[in-house]
């Protein structure tokens, strides 16, 4: 238990003010405005969506702000309100068949049904410093962009696309192994009850949709470096917007809460068969709020990674690990246990100085008694 020191409730204050100052900035310059945020910084707010598990563009473009960039503050903060809010209910499963696709690419098969749709993407640009971004209002349009030159970026359609999922393709041969079943039960709420290992896939999934970016795509990493014998493509990765139905129990019947944005990413590995099951491709799958791509396909790895039991695979990496994976990807619970190591340890330490000094006069003494 932790207790305020003589003097501290006047030294937070005072740090309370200067970090409103520090955030505020330079008071001759305008303040950025939350719509600015959530139109410029989209993938900074959809991250702090996605890993805060609240879906609200404002609230997240607030939290972003108030933390000044910090992006696991940001997400703490969203979760923090997030703890507030009352629940009705569940919605039903998001159907992704069904997406208004945004953006879809697949590194499995060059032409399949529905095309490519590269979308908004930073995967064909040179990764060079673009000055032009710094020249004012008009100066984040390139000259050689289609839009200054008055051409067309396309058009986002005004109703879903028939895009049948690359995994269904190869479903339809037998090439792939089924996607799981929805047996009808309520899945598992880590944000209501502690997990407890095994976990099933549910709860797996709901661990590494909220699981910090860096750390998934560091094990993502891993198991593509030989850490679990894995050989993944890129079956799809699709970008855009879902509609969130409910069932109103005092109605009856289903209505459409709107739309969210998803990013769903199915991965495709390699699989050697066994005794019961013949060779095919299994899945690693990510899904996660917003257009967070690098994350969906880390999750994805992850995912695959940790079915290596269900699979009758050979345990030999971190990645393999559900209870290392899953206990240490939330960013959150991460960072108040790295930071509270900032909050006063004098108790503790002093005694350890103790101890410490003790075994050194110990030591001393027992050293001068070998000399004589």
């Amino acid at each position: 238990m932790y207790v305020a020191a003589k003097g501290g409730e006047k030294a937070i204050r005072n740090a309370h003010a200067l970090l409103a100052k520090r955030r505020r900035g330079n008071e001759n310059l305008p303040s950025i405005g939350l719509d600015q945020i959530a139109a410029q910084l989209t993938l900074a707010v959809d991250r702090v969506m996605a890993e805060g598990s609240l879906y609200d563009i404002e609230l997240a473009s607030l939290a972003v702000k108030q933390a000044r960039g910090d992006l696991i503050e940001a997400i703490f903060l969203i979760r923090a309100f997030r703890t507030t809010l009352p629940r009705f209910g569940n919605a039903q499963p998001l159907d992704t068949s069904r997406m208004l696709v945004r953006r879809r690419v697949s590194a499995t098969f060059k032409d399949l049904p529905g095309g490519q749709l590269l979308g908004p993407t930073f995967d064909y640009t040179h990764r060079l410093l673009d000055t032009a971004l710094g020249g004012g209002e008009n100066g984040d349009i390139s000259g050689d962009s289609p839009v200054a030159s008055g051409g067309d970026i396309g058009d986002i359609p005004a109703a879903p696309v028939a895009m049948p999922r690359v995994t269904d393709l190869l479903g339809q041969e037998g090439l792939i192994e089924a996607s799981p079943a929805d047996d009808g039960a309520e899945p598992f709420d880590i944000t209501r009850a502690p997990v407890a290992y095994p976990v099933d896939r549910a709860t797996r999934l709901q661990t590494l949709a909220r699981g910090d970016e860096g750390y998934l795509l560091a094990l993502g990493y891993s198991t593509q470096r030989g850490y679990a014998r894995s050989h993944p493509f890129v079956g799809e990765i699709r970008f855009g917007d879902v509609e969130v139905i409910f069932e109103v129990p005092e109605l009856g019947f289903e209505v459409s809460l709107g739309t969210v944005q998803v990013t769903e990413c199915q991965m495709v590995n390699q699989f050697k068969g066994s005794a019961e099951v013949p060779p095919q491709f299994t899945r690693g799958y990510g899904l996660v709020f917003g257009q967070c791509e690098r994350k969906a396909m880390s999750m994805a790895l992850v995912e695959r990674a940790l079915r290596w039991k269900e699979l009758g695979e050979e345990q030999s990496a971190p990645a393999q690990d559900e209870e290392f994976v899953l206990s240490h990807c939330d960013n959150v619970q991460a960072t108040g246990f790295v930071e509270h190591l900032k909050l006063p340890h004098y108790v503790d330490f002093q005694a350890e100085l103790d101890l410490v000094r003790r075994m050194r006069a110990e030591h001393e003494a027992e050293m001068k008694e070998a000399a004589e």
